[in-house]
């Protein structure tokens, strides 16, 4: 009998490159070029506290999140980064013998956490645009998740489509994924369809729009049945999920509206302005409705563009995989970043 019989197999998520020199343009793994708001760095923490245990319930950040959502405590459900949630959610509810559906092109982790957890899955196919079509999440299945806006292709399915899926599928969770929806269109967010349907689960992250990646916090925000699904399974796994800074952090967070859609406007400026950069230089670029932007350089391969730049010191991210190998996912940076970034474009890639 040998250990290595009996060790769990799976493919890992790949995360993106985290460069060590700072002295780099880092465009590869979506973080928000601004820093947080000024009430989280005024945040004072006292020290001596971490020797004692966060609070389980991770209370005052619930409270926060709930009062800025405009729903009950007993809604949101709040983890280690949006990871965590959604891992937390694959566990709790995708648990029949029926496949779950979700894009075949879309967050890598997905697959990860079917294959961890023995979760049977089928991928849906994007269209030749890229984007999902809601009709085909409407068959036989185990549960439905997806991200919206989608990534890496940064496309946004519009607010009826997805309550279509939601329809749908009554007796199965759907997870909408809005990791990214802060940089869509006013009115793109599933939270208010949250009260009207009992299989909704939506989950959020302050990695991207609340510039805090460093700290990881995501939440989940669903009916108080689901939510109360999830807390057994958390403490059945790990009560103290969240560490006392990041739940001090994450209430000043939301409590600094004008702050956050400050930076909002500032990145979705960017964005349209690189946008149509790109397009002077001959590349296809997705619609975006997120903080990256999805494109194909028109007279060189996606790849050597990738090399070319990371030998500058700027980093894209690259995925050498069928339908999207021709694409770079490029993160919106500062002004002044994005300008570097498109000058090196117009000198080495044209």
């Amino acid at each position: 009998m040998n250990w290595r019989e009996y060790v769990r197999k799976v493919d890992p998520y790949t995360p993106g490159e985290q460069p060590k020199s700072e002295n780099v343009i880092k465009l590869n793994t979506n973080e928000n070029p601004y820093g947080p708001s000024d009430k989280v760095k005024n945040c004072y923490s006292d020290l001596e506290l971490l020797k004692k245990y966060p609070d389980p319930a991770a209370s005052d950040l619930v409270d926060a999140l709930a009062d800025y959502h405009k729903v009950d405590p007993g809604q949101v459900f709040v983890g280690v980064g949006s990871d965590d949630v959604l891992g937390m959610a694959f566990m709790t509810f995708f648990n029949s013998d029926r496949p779950i559906l979700f894009p075949d092109i879309t967050y890598s982790f997905y697959p990860v956490w079917a294959s961890l957890f023995g979760i049977p899955y089928r991928t849906m196919a994007l269209t030749e645009d890229y984007s999902i079509r809601p009709e085909d999440y409407m068959q036989e299945n185990g549960g439905v998740v997806f991200p919206n806006p989608n990534a890496p292709t940064a496309k946004l399915l519009d607010l009826t489509s997805v309550e279509e899926i939601i329809k749908a599928n009554r007796d199965r969770i759907v997870i909408v994924d809005e990791a990214y929806v802060d940089f869509a269109p006013e009115g793109s967010s599933a939270l208010p369809l949250v009260d009207r349907y009992d299989n909704l689960l939506v989950v959020r992250t302050y990695s991207k729009s609340r510039s805090m990646a460093g700290l990881r916090i995501g939440y989940a925000i669903g009916q108080k049945e689901l939510i109360d699904c999830l807390q057994a399974v958390k403490y059945s796994y790990n009560s103290y999920t969240m560490n006392r800074p990041s739940i001090l952090y994450g209430c000043a967070a939301v409590a600094d509206e004008d702050y956050f859609r400050e930076t909002i406007s500032k990145i979705i400026n960017t964005r349209e302005w690189f946008v149509k950069e790109l397009e002077e230089l001959g590349y296809e670029v997705l619609p975006s409705s997120a903080n990256f932007v999805f494109a194909s350089p028109g007279n060189m391969s996606a790849e050597e563009v990738f090399l070319k730049a990371k030998e500058k010191g700027i980093y894209f991210r690259y995925f050498k995989q069928p339908r999207i190998e021709r694409f770079l996912r490029i993160t919106i940076g500062t002004d002044q970043e994005m300008k570097q970034v498109v000058q090196f474009l117009k000198d080495n890639c044209t």
